[in-house]
C-alpha cells in the first residue's frame, strides 16, 4: 500500500479528539464537504443492513491521497480502529499499543508524558472513515460495473457495423481496456478476443487494426487466440503498421508480437522478416520518441534469442546501430542491447561486425562495472568474443580504451566468480603483446584508484 499524502482540502475540519481543538458532529463533516454526501451514505452494501468491511475497502480502493485526519501519525495508513489518548491526538489502536509496549508513555505526535495511558475509542472518526471509504467503494463497484456494461454494449455494436462505426467503437474499447480491469474480463469472457482478432486481415485499414491491436495487447490471450493471431494475413498487417503507423500503434504492435512470441508452438519464421526488423530497429532509433526504446529492444531481444533469426538481424546492421544507441540508453534499455549485441556475437558475422565498428571497444569499456552486473557480464562477453579473433589489433585498442584498469576493478570487487575468471582470462590475453612493464603502464591504475 502506499504512503498516503493529506488532501488539500483537510484543512476545512477538525474532528473530536483529532487533537485541533474543533469538534465536529457528522452532519457538520458533510457540509463541508470532506464526505461529499448526505449522512450514512453508502454505510450499508448491496444487501439490506449489509455493512461494508473496512479494511477490505482500503485494500481494494488503494489511494493514494485521503484526508490527513483519517491517517494513523505513526504507520501513515488509514486508521481502522481509531483511539484518542489524554493529549487529545488519536491513532490506529494496534500501533498506540506497540508503542506503548515498547517502554514509551508519551504522545507520539507531542511527546508530552501521558498522565493517563488508557486510550478512548474515537467512534466519530471511526463513522467518518468509514463513511468516506464506503462512498469511494461504491461509487467504483459502480463506475466498474458501468464499464462492463458499455464494454459488453461496444462489442455487441462491433459485430453490426463498419467503416467510421466500427473505428469509433474500437477507439471507446481501447480506451476502457487500457482503464479498467474488469472490462478486460468482461471483453475476454464474451468473446472480444475473438472477436477483435477476426478483424484483422489483408484488407483491414490502419485506422481499424491500431485501435483493435491497442485493445489485444490489453487482454489476456489463450492459446488458441495467439494461434490465431499467427496467420500470415495477420502477421503482415502488424508488420505493416509496425513500419508505418503512429509511434503508439508501432508501441503496440511490438507488444503484440511479443505476446505471440511466448506461445509455445510460436514459428521463428514469423519473425524472419526483413521488413519487420528494419521496423522494430527504426522505432529503437527514434530519438523523438524514446518511449518506444524499451518494447522494441525487448522485442528484438527475444528475436535474437531465436537461432534461426540472429543472422538475419546482423545482415540488417543492426550490430553498429545498437553500437552507437550504447551512450544514450537508460540502464533498462542498456542492459537488453548489450544482451542483443552479445547473442549477435556467438555469430561468426556478428563478431566481424562488432570489431569492424569503431565505437564497439569504447563503449563496451565505459560500461564496464557502471551499471550492473548483468552489463558487465554482456560487456566482457562482447570483448571477448572480438578479442579473440584479432587479438593484437583489438587487444591493444581495448587497453588503449582503458580495459585492463577495468578488468583489475572486476577482480578485486565482490561480484560472481563467473565474472572474475573471465576478466582474469581477458587481461591474460590483453597482456601478451606488452613486456610487463610497458603494460603495467597502460593499466592506468592510478586514475582508476582516484
Amino acid at each position: 500500500m502506499p504512503m498516503f499524502q493529506p488532501s488539500k482540502r483537510d484543512v476545512l475540519v477538525g474532528f473530536e479528539g483529532s487533537g485541533d481543538g474543533q469538534i465536529l458532529d457528522l452532519d457538520t463533516a458533510v457540509k463541508d464537504g470532506v464526505l461529499g454526501g448526505s449522512v450514512g451514505a453508502g454505510v450499508t452494501g448491496a444487501g439490506v443492513g449489509e455493512r461494508l468491511d473496512l479494511k477490505k475497502m482500503i485494500a481494494e480502493l488503494d489511494l493514494a491521497e485521503i484526508p490527513s485526519v483519517f491517517v494513523c501519525p505513526i504507520s501513515l495508513e488509514p486508521m481502522q480502529d481509531p483511539v484518542t489518548l489524554c493529549t487529545g491526538q488519536t491513532y490506529e489502536r494496534s500501533n498506540i499499543l506497540k508503542w506503548f509496549s515498547l517502554g514509551r508513555y508519551t504522545c507520539p505526535t507531542t511527546m508530552q508524558e501521558l498522565w493517563d495511558d488508557s486510550v478512548t475509542p474515537n467512534k466519530t472518526l471511526y463513522h467518518l472513515i468509514h463513511t468516506w471509504f464506503s462512498q469511494k467503494y461504491l461509487l467504483m463497484k459502480k463506475r466498474s460495473e458501468d464499464v462492463q456494461g458499455r464494454a459488453s454494449e461496444l462489442l455487441g455494436t462491433l459485430k453490426k457495423v463498419k467503416g467510421q462505426a466500427r473505428v469509433q467503437a474500437l477507439k471507446e474499447l481501447h480506451q476502457i481496456a487500457a482503464a479498467h480491469a474488469s472490462a478486460r474480463k468482461t471483453m475476454v469472457d464474451e468473446g472480444g478476443v475473438a472477436l477483435i482478432s477476426s478483424l484483422l486481415g489483408p484488407f483491414t485499414s490502419h485506422a481499424v487494426g491500431s485501435e483493435a491491436v491497442g485493445v489485444l495487447v490489453n487482454l489476456t490471450l489463450d492459446s488458441e487466440s495467439k494461434t490465431n493471431l499467427m496467420q500470415p494475413a495477420k502477421v503482415s498487417l502488424l508488420v505493416d503498421m509496425l513500419n508505418e503507423g503512429s509511434v503508439e500503434t508501432k508501441i503496440n504492435c511490438t507488444r503484440l508480437i511479443e505476446k505471440l512470441m511466448e506461445e509455445k508452438d510460436f514459428r521463428p519464421e514469423i519473425v524472419s522478416s526483413h521488413r519487420l526488423l528494419i521496423g522494430l530497429m527504426r522505432l529503437v532509433k527514434n530519438k523523438r520518441h524514446p518511449n518506444g526504446i524499451l518494447p522494441g529492444l525487448s522485442l528484438l531481444r527475444s528475436i535474437c534469442l531465436l537461432n534461426e533469426v540472429r543472422s538475419l538481424v546482423v545482415s540488417i546492421g543492426a550490430v553498429p546501430q545498437l553500437v552507437e544507441l550504447l551512450p544514450s540508453l537508460d540502464p533498462d534499455c542498456l542492459q537488453l542491447a548489450l544482451c542483443i549485441l552479445d547473442a549477435l556475437s556467438s555469430l561468426p558475422e556478428g563478431k566481424l561486425a562488432l570489431k569492424d565498428c569503431a565505437n564497439t571497444i569504447p563503449n563496451t569499456v565505459r560500461l564496464l562495472m557502471r551499471v550492473s552486473e548483468d552489463c558487465t557480464q554482456y560487456a566482457l562477453s562482447i570483448l571477448w568474443s572480438i578479442c579473440k579473433i584479432a587479438p593484437e589489433e583489438c587487444s591493444s585498442a581495448a587497453v588503449d580504451a582503458g580495459l585492463a584498469a577495468k578488468l583489475f576493478l572486476v577482480i578485486q570487487s565482490g561480484c560472481n566468480p563467473v565474472l572474475k575468471q573471465r576478466s582474469a582470462e581477458l587481461l591474460k590475453l590483453c597482456s601478451l603483446n606488452y613486456t610487463d612493464t610497458t603494460f603495467i603502464s597502460k593499466c592506468k591504475l592510478t586514475r582508476t584508484i582516484q
